[in-house]
């Protein structure tokens, strides 16, 4: 590396600012040789022209910048933390090669790509998402904002303050990830986000069994007089306690029809509410497991809906 000048270089949050906003960007120009390299160099670019003046350095600091990297584009804040605080001591005089600097880099993606999924894609978005979709169901325009705003604040905020944590750390948070914290985090992240698919299942799948599995006659004791009601409306003499009657009659739970009908859908909501979508849910995970490509199971879904509403099972 070319000298630098003795004067110490003292990287402010402004300057690492820069550097966590240009992550936004990362996968702009993903590859499928070196995946994410490019967006990286762009990241680390404001970076590289103020710790180096010199252009021959500028052009070094790219070049390694520009080898093969990849992980969860919102777990980048830690790498880009610890990278910051190696090339500012790199600038400042240290001896760190440029294979030390890739190798953080390398060590670190790994591990991180792991939890990004479960923890992001897993939990958090299916649990905003939900949030928002019921404000909208209701009609209220706040769902979509809420989405968009609390989404947007929880992933900038981890992406900052992880990089800030990096940098603190500097080449000490690489020590972390080969304990067990990533591991629990990840199990922490399934446990909710798998709770929370629970919960939404039977709120967004239905599925109706109309299949007549019994139907009895009811007492004509036991029934509603609507028809008494109406041959008085008939007869324009409807009294109050006529109409009062039929009214505590229903709301009393008496027979409104002469026969009670009992459908399967019935007999399932009586064992479990939500029992059918439940199951339909863990059988489509067991396939996955089970490396079946989510194309057939969605087309599979689609025959057995067909098939099952032409018995007349499902409606």
């Amino acid at each position: 590396m070319t000298e630098q000048n003795n004067k110490k270089i003292n990287l402010t949050k402004g300057d690492r600012m820069k550097v966590a906003l240009r992550s936004q960007f990362i996968q702009a120009n993903w590859n499928y040789e070196r995946m994410h390299n490019v967006g990286y160099a762009f990241t680390m670019n404001p970076l590289i022209r103020t710790l180096y003046k010199n252009k021959e350095d500028q052009i070094q600091a790219a070049q390694r910048h520009l080898e093969f990297v990849n992980t969860h584009p919102y777990l980048y804040g830690p790498i880009n933390g610890v990278v910051i605080a190696l090339e500012e001591e790199r600038a400042n005089g240290t001896d760190i090669s440029d294979e030390a600097i890739n190798g953080v880099k390398i060590g670190m993606m790994g591990p991180l790509a792991g939890i990004g999924d479960p923890v992001f894609w897993g939990t958090l978005r299916p649990v905003i998402g939900a949030f928002a979709a019921s404000m909208a169901l209701s009609q209220s325009i706040l769902g979509p904002i809420i989405f968009f705003v609390a989404w947007n604040v929880i992933r900038w905020a981890f992406i900052w303050y992880t990089q800030e944590l990096g940098y603190r750390s500097g080449t000490e948070i690489t020590k972390d990830l080969g304990g067990g914290i990533l591991q629990k985090i990840t199990t922490g992240a399934s446990i909710l986000g798998m709770f929370v698919m629970g919960v939404l299942v039977p709120r967004w799948t239905s599925m109706n069994f109309p299949l007549v599995i019994s139907e009895i006659e009811n007492d004509p004791a036991s029934i509603v007089d609507f028809q008494g009601l109406v041959d008085q409306a008939n007869n324009n003499a409807v009294t109050v306690e006529k109409f009062k009657e039929v009214l505590l009659g229903v709301a009393s739970g008496q027979n409104v029809n002469e026969t009670t009908v009992q459908t399967l859908g019935e007999i399932f909501n009586q064992l479990i509410p939500g029992l059918m979508p439940l199951l339909l849910t863990f059988f489509a995970m067991y396939l996955l497991r089970k490396n079946v490509k989510s194309l057939y199971i969605i087309l599979f879904i689609f025959v057995l809906g067909i098939a099952m509403y032409a018995l007349g099972i499902m409606g």
